[in-house]
């Protein structure tokens, strides 16, 4: 299977330094490059790409508003590719998957390339999974939530006991998260970023790793890279455009993708106590 991708940057020395590296990669396929944000926002309607590498700093729209303008839903995986390290944190949480400085080093390189493969086909496992799910919800006439339910009954039991503190890494300290102060998290690449008491704290680990340990009674996706604390979550409503969002006691909202929005529904209905 080829990765699609889009090279953006303004500068075009740049893009031909990101192109010639990915020429030596066989399964990674260039769609396109582009100067400038609003030329990226085009190709990436257009091309619908498995990976943009992707510029902060351009003329006229940054990298990060190129992101604002497409739908969260259906995001490529991100590579910033930038000449400033002070936008990490910003990045990791408009989850992108890796953070390269300028001037590239090969062998860091090497390692992003690996990175999103990791997560290209994590998506398209994801994919398939749920388009069986709505396949087999339409042959059958059950809903997609019943049978998810039915799965969920099929695997193996994870121990009762759960973590009260998350213990996060933070420069030469360790940081101990209360679990039940955590109002969501974001996944941003091989890291996670924890949503706590109005601060953000940096995890390196996977959304499927914390999901094993934390309460699936309070904790649940509501998209594909965000998990809310359900006993924070002050309300649900729809938009005029069809989309759901959820806000959060602290009045950040959150968008509820289609996938999750019946399992939502049914935990804050009170039917999994």
């Amino acid at each position: 299977m080829k990765i699609r991708t889009i090279i953006v940057d303004d500068e075009g020395l740049s893009r031909r330094g990101v192109e010639l590296r990915l020429r030596t990669a066989p399964d990674f396929e260039i769609l396109a490059q582009c100067a400038s944000g609003r030329e990226a926002l085009a190709a990436i309607q257009q091309y619908k790409p498995d990976v943009v590498f992707l510029d902060i700093q351009m003329p006229g729209m940054s990298g990060f508003e190129v992101l604002a303008h497409l739908p969260q839903e259906s995001l490529p995986v991100v590579v910033f590719v930038t000449a400033y390290d002070q936008y990490a944190i910003q990045a990791f949480e408009a989850r992108a998957v890796d953070y390269l400085l300028k001037p590239i080093d090969d062998t860091r390189f090497a390692a992003t390339l690996t990175r999103v493969r990791e997560h290209a086909r994590a998506r398209t496992a994801a994919d398939q999974r749920d388009r069986l799910l709505q396949i087999i919800a339409e042959i059958t006439g059950c809903g997609e939530l019943a049978l998810d339910e039915l799965l969920e009954r099929g695997r193996k039991a994870i121990d009762g006991r759960r973590p009260e503190v998350l213990p996060i890494r933070q420069g030469r300290e360790t940081v101990r998260v209360p679990v039940a102060s955590i109002e969501w998290i974001d996944a941003a690449g091989d890291y996670m970023c924890i949503h706590a008491t109005g601060d953000t704290h940096i995890l390196r680990g996977t959304m499927k790793e914390l999901e094993e340990i934390l309460d699936p009674k309070l904790f649940q996706r509501v998209h594909r890279s965000t998990i809310v604390n359900l006993r924070l979550v002050r309300s649900l409503r729809a938009h005029m455009n069809g989309e759901y969002f959820l806000t959060l006691e602290g009045g950040h909202e959150l968008k509820l993708s289609r996938t999750y929005r019946g399992k939502i529904e049914y935990f804050l209905s009170g039917s999994a106590s």
